[in-house]
């Protein structure tokens, strides 16, 4: 494994970690600050609306993992499909269970970090 697919992987395992915790701040310095997220029913939405979804799962509990299927890094570029199985439960209320794939582009910035810059979710 490279430095780069490591890191990759490392960056996945803090983004479920910090979105186990709650920390929004470190999911929010995981992405870039073009990203595009993309989910089956929705119009594709940035770093802002991510950010503002975020904070309506404030208090939610979060559970989930990720196996990266795919990695292939392509310079300061690289793709990578998961899957994805993630419990949320809200306060006083039940699970919800979602599972399903993703295809996610990172991109390394200028600092050298690995960032994701574009999600499509089809986790259902």
């Amino acid at each position: 494994m490279t430095d780069d697919e490591r890191a990759i992987r490392d960056l996945v395992d803090t983004w479920m970690t910090a979105s186990k915790a709650g920390d929004t701040a470190t999911v929010l310095s995981l992405i870039t600050d073009d990203i595009v997220f993309m989910l089956p029913g929705h119009e594709p939405f940035g770093k802002a609306q991510f950010a503002e979804m975020s904070k309506k799962q404030q208090g939610m509990r979060i559970e989930g993992s990720s196996k990266i299927i795919e990695l292939q890094v392509l310079g300061d570029w690289a793709f990578m499909r998961n899957y994805v199985d993630v419990t949320v439960t809200p306060p006083g209320a039940a699970p919800i269970r979602r599972t399903g794939y993703t295809l996610t582009l990172v991109r390394k910035n200028a600092e050298g970090r690995w960032q994701l810059a574009r999600d499509a979710n089809l986790v259902a």
